[in-house]
């Protein structure tokens, strides 16, 4: 026998992740985004990595009440938000890396598609970045920040690897933003929605 469920499956995770939560410092809405983090990726240790700064869930939740643009980097990240929690809340997702412009940008730049995207959501006036795959495009919200081309509502930077993924989330740690970020090479578009989709839940539910 076998839990079919998906809720009951998915309460029951909740519950095994739990017993694993007691040994940190979060707070409780802390504690919703880590253990959503952690049900993703099947990964205990992101509760170790995981880093708040300037009062994160607060201003992410403004920001999706107020029904706003929001950015990913990836097709995969787009597609593990959830819609109708997007839809609840007034937001709009937006993912440029197909376009044919930012092929064009790309080639022209030198640089990644991942980051040819970031320039065109800032052009439209996007000020919320979900980057879970490219540290190229979290290092190119951070240079369009100090160069004063855009003021992040808030940023999710969680990308993965281990060229520039690290790096690019100490980074973002040096500024005075809203953000989450995981130190090390963890993470992912995977980790990047799952974040979003725990922010949703908690504004407006499912």
């Amino acid at each position: 026998m076998y839990i079919k469920n998906p809720m009951a499956i998915e309460n029951k995770s909740m519950d095994i992740i739990d017993e694993v939560m007691e040994d940190t410092s979060f707070t409780d809405e802390e504690k919703i985004i880590a253990k959503r983090m952690i049900h993703t990726t099947g990964d205990f240790e992101y509760r170790k990595i995981i880093v708040f700064k300037k009062d994160f869930i607060s201003e992410a939740k403004k920001a999706i009440l107020s029904g706003s643009k929001i950015f990913t980097d990836t097709k995969m990240a787009y597609t593990g938000i959830n819609k109708p929690a997007l839809a609840k809340a007034g937001c709009e997702l937006r993912c440029f890396i197909d376009y044919e412009r930012v092929f064009k940008m790309s080639k022209e730049k030198g640089t990644t598609r991942s980051a040819c995207a970031v320039d065109l959501a800032v052009e439209e006036g996007i000020d919320i970045f979900v980057i879970g795959n490219a540290p190229t495009a979290l290092f190119r919200v951070l240079e369009l920040v100090k160069e004063g081309k855009v003021n992040p509502k808030f940023i999710v930077g969680v990308p993965v690897g281990f060229v520039g993924a690290a790096e690019s989330k100490e980074y973002l740690r040096e500024f005075n933003l809203p953000s989450i970020s995981t130190v090390g090479n963890k993470g992912g578009s995977n980790v990047a929605a799952s974040i979003i989709n725990a922010l949703l839940y908690m504004v407006v539910g499912r």
